[in-house]
Parts: C-alpha cells; structure tokens; sequence
C-alpha cells in the first residue's frame, strides 16, 4: 500500500532530527568543557547526592587542614620560643655559679646584676610572644600580654610577712633593700633603712600610719612605697650590722605579674529545683560546662539516675547510674573529664528533673584538626614561667605554685631573687637562686616536650588527612569526571551525524513536485 509522505511530515521530522543530534552534540561540548559528566541534578540524581557528599567531606577536610596550617604556626612558634628561653636560663645559671663563688667581691656582683637583670626583661618579653597578633601564653585572654613587670618582696625569715600582708607601689631599676633599725610590732615612728645601690649608700625612714581606716602601716623606700599589714613584727640590727641573715632584712625585687587566665578551679551550681539541699564539687580535666539532670527521684545514700549534656542541653546522654558511696550523705557521677560529687546540705533528696551546671575555668585554645580529635594550642603562663597571680576568688597576689613544687619551678621568682641578691651582694641566695633555676628550666623543657608532643600529632594528622583527602577526590572523580578519550570519539561522531542530518535535511528540503512539472 503506497502512502503519500507530506511537505510538512518531512519537515517535522527534519526538525525533530536534527534537534536531538544537536542535542546530544551539547550536551558532549558542555561535558567536554566541564570536563564533568554530571552537570545537572538530572544527569545522574544518585550519582549528584553522592558527588555532594564527598564535596561536603572534602571541604570538611580543607578546613581541617587549615586548621593545622594554623596550630602549626601557634606551636612552632611556642616551641621556638620555649628554646629560647632555655638559652637564657642556662646563661642565668652561668651567671648564678659565678656570684655564687665566695671568691667574688660585691663590685663583681653588681657587674653580674646588669646582665641578670637584662636576661631577666629578655624572659618577660619572651614570655609575652604573640602569633598573628595574639598572646600565646595568656590563656583565652589572647588580645593582651601575658605579663607585665612588677615588683615583689622577698624576706629572710619565714612568716614575717604573708602573701597578703604587703603592698608595693611605684618602680625601680634595682632592688631595693630593707633593713629594720627597731624591732617588734611596727608602729608609727619604727625607724628602718634602705639601700638601692646594694649598700653603699643608705637613707634612713620611718613607719607612718594613714590612720585607722587603713589596715596597713606606709613606709616610703624613695621611689618604692610599701603598705605593710599592721601588728608585723620584725627582728632588729643594728646599722652597723650588715649581715642580713641577722635580723628582718626585706628585698623589693623584680617579678613578673600573669594577667591571664587559669584553669585552677571547677565551680558547680544548681541548674534547678535544688536550692541549697544539696551541693556539688567536681574534680577532673573538663573541656566544658556540663549540665547533669537528675532522672528519677531518690537519695544520696542510693544508686543516682542521671543524664549529663555537653552542649548546653541540646542533646542528654542517658541512662547513667551512680554506685552509692561510702556515706549516705554523698553521691560521685561520673561524668566525661571528671566525676561530680554530690553533697547532702541539711537534705539529702533528689527529685526527677533537678539539674547542676559543672563550669571549669577555662583557658586553652582548641583546634579541631580532624571530625574526632582537637588539639590545644596556647599555654597557661603562670604553669609554664610562673610569676605571681591573682585568683579571681582572691584580693591579692600570691607566688605561683609550679608544677606541685614549692616554689623552686617558679622561674620568674627565681630569676627576680637572683638578680636581688646579685645586686645586694648575698652569696647564700644566690646559691640557693641556683638550685631553683634547675627546677625552673626543667619545668620549662617539660613543657616544650609537651609542644613537641602536639606538634607530631599535628604531623600525623596531616598524613592522615591527606590520605583520606585523595581517596574522597579519587571516588568523586569516579562519579563526576568524564573520560577525555572516550568523550572526544562520542563528540566527533556526533558532530559527523548533525552534519550528516544537515546535508540530508538540505537535500530533501530541497524535493518538491515543483521540481518535476
């Protein structure tokens, strides 16, 4: 059966031919200059949710990366430093073995002093080292220095003076010594004397009293003033005795004061519905507040149902149970960093639904450097140089207490006592200056092996990003990328077939029964 093929039929399927070859002919160039066979949500829709989430994955891990770029510049930098500061403790030794040689004259001494004393302004600047503008051993408080240059007191006899019992105003470029002519309580009128130039020269003062709204007497040391605690009592010598280990002798010596902040303290408070029946004490290392919520009503003396939370309540890890202390009227939850003590305080009942908030000071910085791992990045000054510090919950400052020691791991204290009995010409402290900076440089080289420490894990982690990086760019290139040689083939044989339907279109267009009439 013939059938009559019409004008417009030839035209709509030229036209339907040719637009799907240069179609498909787009498509190939758009893939060819993408370079990627999944350009649309409709190209491949599984293959589009997997290629985002290995974008989103690898993103993540750029950031990562640039997290550690960043905490290897804080490190590095802490370590360096930390270097540096052990060059300038082992010259301080130097100089402590010299004056600490019975040969040496007082002028000798005071020849030492001059560089002591500079070594000792070279610690405090080192200690305040900044990156990129930012204190690296203050703690959070990262926008000041971590320490200013003050003066303290030092006395040879135990307990004359506590550490609140003083203190000192004004400036000097060297220390200043005290000696009291009349002893017992001070009173207004106590006569004393005090020297600047390590002896050689000595002026004479009295106590005076501001009145009895004061409660400490004021001595006047020329540019030094010193408010000391009324009913102090000192040991007098005579003006003609200068062995200060006879007698009170006080030194007003160079220290550093720590103006950042600590992680000395873990407060606990009731979040709701406890009042004051029951109290909390939490000991341990917490990265952050936690807030734990009691789950079902009982007492101290049995087994606690609690949940806790470490994002301010947003998500609550169950179904946790305290075992009963050895007292009834105490109760230890276990907690992510440390354990929470609950306390009975004229009640020891719990009801469902009651809260505490455990809050640590807080002081380090920390990086995220991979989805499970963070590290830290500044340091605590006063546990590294020591100095003196004021605890918020105190009114006045204290020496610090490094590393459990004494005081020997002090190192600003020791290198401001060393440069005082440099200066005043006492052979004993300096002897005792140079067994404290022992202590003191240990201290600071654990603390740069703990640098250290973070710093290969910073390399680790790197190693480890890098590797899971090029497995995620490998599989999206699996899904996303196009084959270059298999897409140049495909693209010549459909431009051949557009051109080929083109030269085809042409010449049947061209047919009509015009043509034959």
């Amino acid at each position: 059966m013939a059938l009559r093929v019409a004008q417009q039929q030839i035209y709509s399927s030229s036209l339907t031919y040719m637009n799907t070859t240069l179609g498909q002919l787009m498509e190939s160039n758009l893939q060819a200059s993408s370079q990627k066979k999944v350009n649309r949500p409709s190209d491949d829709p599984v293959g589009m949710t997997r290629i985002l989430g290995y974008r989103s994955s690898i993103s993540a891990i750029e950031q990562y990366q640039t997290n550690i770029t960043a905490a290897k510049g804080w490190l590095s930098l802490a370590d360096g430093t930390l270097s540096q500061v052990s060059t300038v403790l082992t010259r301080l030794s130097e100089l402590a073995e010299q004056g600490s040689t019975g040969t040496l004259s007082a002028d000798n001494r005071q020849q030492i002093a001059s560089e002591a004393r500079q070594l000792f302004q070279q610690l405090v600047g080192l200690a305040n080292t900044q990156f990129d503008g930012k204190s690296i051993f203050a703690g959070h408080k990262t926008n000041a220095e971590a320490f200013e240059e003050t003066l303290s007191l030092s006395v040879n006899q135990a307990g004359v003076v506590s550490n609140g019992g003083f203190t000192i105003n004004g400036s000097s470029q060297s220390t200043v010594l005290v000696q009291y002519l009349d002893g017992g309580a001070l009173a207004a009128g106590s006569r004393y004397r005090y020297t600047t130039d390590g002896g050689k020269t000595w002026v004479q003062g009295t106590v005076s009293d501001p009145g009895p709204a004061s409660p400490k007497l004021h001595m006047d040391l020329g540019g030094v003033s010193m408010d000391i605690d009324r009913g102090t009592t000192v040991v007098a010598t005579s003006a003609t005795d200068t062995n200060d280990s006879n007698g009170t002798w006080m030194w007003i010596r160079p220290t550093a004061r720590y103006k950042g902040d600590d992680e000395d303290f873990i407060g606990v408070d009731p979040l709701q519905g406890m009042g004051t029946t029951v109290t909390g004490t939490a000991s341990g290392s917490f990265t952050g507040n936690v807030i734990v919520r009691i789950d079902q009503a009982g007492t101290l003396g049995g087994d606690v149902h609690y949940s806790y939370s470490l994002d301010g309540g947003a998500n609550w890890v169950q179904s946790n149970t305290s075992t009963p202390d050895t007292f009834a009227s105490s109760a230890s939850l276990n907690l992510p960093g440390g354990v929470l003590t609950l306390h009975s305080n004229a009640g020891n009942t719990l009801l469902a639904g009651n809260m505490f908030v455990v809050h640590p000071r807080q002081a380090k910085i920390y990086v995220d450097i991979s989805p499970t791992e963070s590290i830290a990045v500044n340091g605590i000054g006063k546990n590294i140089f020591g100095g003196i510090y004021k605890d918020p919950s105190s009114n006045h400052y204290v020496p610090v207490v490094v590393a459990g020691s004494s005081g020997a791991s002090n190192l600003f204290e020791t290198a401001g006592k060393l440069v005082a009995f440099l200066e005043t010409n006492n052979q004993a402290g300096v002897q005792q200056c140079l067994a404290d900076l022992r202590s003191s440089k240990q201290n600071v080289l654990n603390y740069a092996a703990d640098v250290g420490g973070r710093e290969n894990r910073l390399t680790v982690a790197t190693s480890v990003l890098e590797n899971l990086q090029y497995n995620q760019t490998e599989q999206l290139s699996s899904i996303e990328d196009v084959d270059i040689s298999a897409l140049m083939t495909k693209l010549a044989q459909q431009q051949l077939a557009y051109q080929s339907v083109l030269k085809s279109t042409s010449m049947i267009m061209n047919l009509s029964l015009m043509n034959y009439l």
